[in-house]
């Protein structure tokens, strides 16, 4: 991109935020499957717009292009994987955004019955307004997550809902903190240590 042209920060609207996702490379499966990244929304007066922050939505985690937690939400100082079957996505954007932070409170109680091990979506490579790059399929929801490369640690990515009138836009950030010995991230949050022997 040319020196003056908006980049993900700068983005106030869906036009820009549209018009910047189709000028960006493509991602490819391959460069974003390294584990966790953090999410944040990117605010374009879409009717979504806030609902993901103030749920606990933390991100999304690609540990390969088969083992994929679209949806990572935070509690209580923990990061855990979300079966998207169990969130009320229907209520997205009706419920008032007090209402959410409030189920939010609930988390950290909610947490075993929101939570799965297993993994709830894929990654593919996919074409998306002209251009093959890395999408995110949800195995049971009518959803794909397209995605265009930013820069090397930052995705600009776009929620392909059935049903949905206006694209919605948010960003992930690849973390590096936290590596395993295959270099792969792990989801936090294993559960309860089993009781030490007596």
């Amino acid at each position: 991109m040319g020196a003056n042209e908006p980049t993900v920060t700068d983005i106030r609207s869906a036009e820009e935020a549209l018009a910047l996702f189709d000028r960006l490379p493509a991602a490819r499966v391959a460069e974003i499957t390294t584990g966790r990244w953090r999410g944040e929304e990117l605010h374009t007066g879409h009717s979504l717009d806030g609902v993901l922050g103030a749920s606990g939505w933390y991100g999304k985690q690609f540990d390969g292009p088969d083992s994929v937690h679209p949806l990572l939400f935070t509690a209580g100082g923990a990061v855990f994987p979300v079966d998207p079957r169990r969130v009320p996505l229907a209520l997205a954007g009706r419920v008032p955004l007090s209402g959410v932070r409030a189920m939010r409170k609930m988390l950290p109680i909610l947490r075993p019955a929101l939570r799965t091990h297993a993994p709830t979506a894929r990654l593919r490579e996919v074409e998306y307004r002209g251009v093959t790059s890395a999408g995110m399929i949800y195995d049971h929801l009518p959803i794909i997550d397209h995605f265009r490369r930013a820069d090397e640690h930052t995705l600009l990515g776009v929620m392909d809902l059935r049903g949905l009138a206006e694209p919605y836009f948010f960003v992930l950030r690849r973390e590096t903190r936290l590596r395993s010995p295959r270099n792969r991230t792990t989801v936090a949050d294993p559960g309860p240590a089993p009781p030490a022997p007596h």
